[in-house]
Parts: structure tokens; C-alpha cells; sequence
């Protein structure tokens, strides 16, 4: 690893990777860090995060997923599929700009697991990151060329989870 700047990476079957990557959003905007936060899964502009987001200085919120992913063979898997390449390239484009500090690409893995983009071309995505100060992945399903090149990673497990008990989301918890 010859970059310079940092690479972290939330994955894992349990709750808390985006959670951890606001967590990050909000430490950088108290230093005066520019964060751009791009969701690459999510579609509801009515989540808690998103909403907090874009109070906090410094900090832009983007989503660009189409939200549940269904099965390849579904009439609806290609505009998932361009969703994630439209979102990809606004991470590129975020990190040629040089204009953040840290950029966090949430559920980016995900996406890769889901089949919306490849291994490869988030591969290129860290390569192209070394003007940002740090990139944060998140997501299940990361691999271990990803999280070879990483310098953190945080794995999430699920000891036990409430929405399995048959408790609903709850606003301010799961969004």
C-alpha cells in the first residue's frame, strides 16, 4: 500500500456500518472537513441520517440507490444496475475534484454483492483516492482484495437483532 491517505472499510452481517461511517461524517464537520456522504443503496430522502446530514457544515449527502435490490432476473435489476454505475462515476468524479476531505461511499460493497458493480472497478476507486485525506467504505460482502488494500477494517457480527424478534423498524433506530 503506497497511498498516503486512509482507507476504511465497515462490512459485516451486523447493524452499524453506516452508523459508524456518520459517526465519521460528524467528526470531520466539527474539524472543518468537507465530507461528501454518497449512498449507493438507499432511495428514502426521508431518513434520519440524510436529514441530520445536511445539517451539519461541510458536510454533503447524496443518495443515488434505487433501494431494494431485486433478484437479477427481475425486469427492475438494470435500473438498479445503472443507478450503482451513475453512483460510481459521482465517486469518481468526487474524488478527481480533490474538494473533500473524506468521502464515505455507503453500501458500496453491497452494491458489489448485490451484482450491481464489480470488485474491480471499486479497486479503481481506491487507486483514484490518493488526494483524499480518507475513503470509507461500507456495506456487506466486502472481499478480501478490498479489505487487502484497506488499512481498517471493522467487521459488524449480529449477535442478536430486534427486527428478528419480529420488532418493526423503528424511526430513529433502523432509519
Amino acid at each position: 500500500m503506497n497511498r498516503k491517505n486512509r482507507i476504511l472499510i465497515f462490512t459485516g452481517e451486523g447493524k452499524g456500518k453506516t452508523t459508524a461511517a456518520l459517526g465519521m461524517a460528524l467528526r470531520a464537520s466539527g474539524h472543518d472537513m468537507r465530507t461528501l456522504f454518497l449512498q449507493f443503496m438507499k432511495a428514502n430522502e426521508a431518513v434520519g441520517e440524510l436529514i441530520a446530514l445536511r445539517h451539519l457544515p461541510g458536510v454533503e449527502a447524496i443518495q443515488m440507490g434505487r433501494g431494494f435490490v431485486p433478484a437479477a432476473t427481475d425486469l427492475a435489476f438494470p435500473e438498479h444496475r445503472q443507478a450503482a454505475s451513475r453512483a460510481l462515476e459521482k465517486a469518481a468524479e468526487a474524488l478527481r475534484s480533490r474538494r473533500y476531505d473524506l468521502i464515505i461511499l455507503d453500501e458500496i460493497c453491497t452494491a458489489m454483492d448485490k451484482g450491481l458493480i464489480t470488485e474491480d472497478q471499486i479497486l479503481e476507486l481506491i487507486e483514484e483516492s490518493g488526494e483524499v485525506s480518507c475513503l470509507v467504505l461500507t456495506g456487506r460482502g466486502a472481499t478480501n482484495r478490498l479489505m487487502t488494500e484497506a488499512d481498517t477494517v471493522t467487521e459488524m457480527r449480529n449477535l442478536k437483532h430486534g427486527l428478528r424478534e419480529g420488532i418493526t423498524a423503528q424511526k430513529g433506530v433502523e432509519y
